[in-house]
């Protein structure tokens, strides 16, 4: 697998997951029965597709683990802010930096 294809397989995995759980915190404060059963069954679904897309490739996740945990960090806090209205703070900000260096460590490190 090239590494332009890891990297792609990396960031659909984390939209999958993140939009995943955005989807089950939607169903969570969802009005009506039905609206929360969709939402669960959708999560599910998105979630499952997470888990299957990330384990599926035959690599040492281990050495990809830091992009991905990027990838996450960055797709959730999209997320979070342009769905929910909830801005990154300063701290997660900076927190957010350290996760990217630490990701750029690792990713490097494994190479």
């Amino acid at each position: 697998m090239t590494r332009a294809v890891t990297i792609g397989v990396l960031l659909l995995a984390a939209v999958f997951e993140a939009g995943g759980d955005a989807l089950v915190r939607t169903g969570i404060h969802a009005d009506s029965k039905w609206q929360r059963a969709l939402l669960f069954v959708a999560g599910a679904v998105v979630l499952f597709a997470y888990g299957w897309t990330v384990n599926a490739p035959p690599w040492d996740f281990g050495k990809v683990i830091g992009i991905y945990v990027v990838f996450f960090f960055i797709i959730a806090q999209l997320i979070s802010w342009l769905v929910f209205k909830q801005p990154p703070s300063l701290m997660v900000m900076l927190g957010g930096l350290m996760i990217v260096g630490g990701g750029v460590v690792i990713a490097f490190a494994s190479a």
